[in-house]
């Protein structure tokens, strides 16, 4: 069953650029704002990854931390972290648990192909591991102003 807004989100524990692996337990203590993007180097996927990095120092104040998932290799994430100078943790969901947890995989068309995707979307976590809001289809301009004014209403510094 996905995770539902006002409830604990699910456990995991998957691999990660730079750390290694991340679990639902080092997000704890932290607001988080977990984005689902479909694919490293691709236009709105690096939009939407230097915006959030452009705005670290605000989620910081915001005692909160990023984390991008989509489901490239870590490899790939480690070469696109590099070249965008990306500093918060990418997760590799190969396997689509997160993406399942997140119900995120749907029916996507390209050039006439049906085929299953990640839908852009982003969940703002609370410290004590409560999912607490959710953007989904997001379009990519607007949407980092979008999460943190939002954490902002959640999370008054």
């Amino acid at each position: 069953m996905p995770n539902q807004l006002n409830q604990p989100i699910a456990a995991f524990r998957l691999a990660a650029y730079p750390t290694g692996e991340l679990s639902n337990a080092d997000l704890l203590g932290k607001w988080c704002a977990l984005y689902f993007y479909p694919k490293d180097n691709t236009p709105g996927c690096t939009q939407e990854s230097v915006e959030f990095q452009a705005n670290i120092e605000a989620f910081q104040t915001l005692n909160t931390t990023i984390v991008g998932v989509s489901r490239d290799s870590i490899k790939s994430h480690n070469n696109f972290a590099t070249k965008f100078e990306l500093t918060f943790p990418l997760i590799s969901d190969a396997e689509e648990i997160l993406c399942q947890q997140f119900d995120v995989l749907k029916e996507k068309m390209n050039y006439g192909r049906t085929y299953i995707g990640i839908e852009r979307s982003t969940f703002l976590i609370d410290p004590q591991g409560i999912l607490r809001a959710e953007w989904r289809k997001v379009s990519v301009k607007g949407h980092v102003e979008a999460v943190l004014a939002t954490l902002t209403e959640l999370n008054p510094v």
